[in-house]
């Protein structure tokens, strides 16, 4: 998590809001809905409710093109040298870091984990 962390933060990003936390299976299928008629749903919800996680919003201009592009494609194996996924990943399951894919979804996303109070 630290070197995660470390390696968004060296990228410019501001934390706005951090939170460790433990999602059940039902906690991560609300939050991974979207995606429950895909194929890795279920495996997307076993990986993400099993052991801690670290929830964070965070702040750059271009925040979320420049978060995608420093965390890598989902398959680690074919993500670029140097990016979150193909450093930390295990594999596309368990591919290390989400990340938001657009501004809107970033807004719903963050609003899942944190309110307003708790937003720096």
């Amino acid at each position: 998590m630290g070197a995660i962390l470390n390696d968004i933060i060296s990228a410019g990003f501001n934390v706005v809001a951090l939170k460790y936390t433990h999602l059940n299976k039902e906690t991560a299928g609300l939050f991974y809905e979207i995606h429950k008629d895909r194929p890795f749903y279920a495996s997307l919800v076993e990986f993400m409710s099993s052991g801690p996680i670290v929830a964070a919003i965070l702040e750059k201009e271009n925040a979320v093109e420049d978060f995608r592009k420093l965390i890598g494609a989902t398959d680690p194996t074919k993500a670029e040298e140097g990016t979150i996924r193909r450093k930390y990943a295990k594999s596309i399951d368990a591919n290390a870091v989400h990340g938001s894919d657009s501004d809107a979804n970033a807004e719903i996303e963050g609003s899942f984990f944190f309110s307003a109070f708790e937003r720096f």
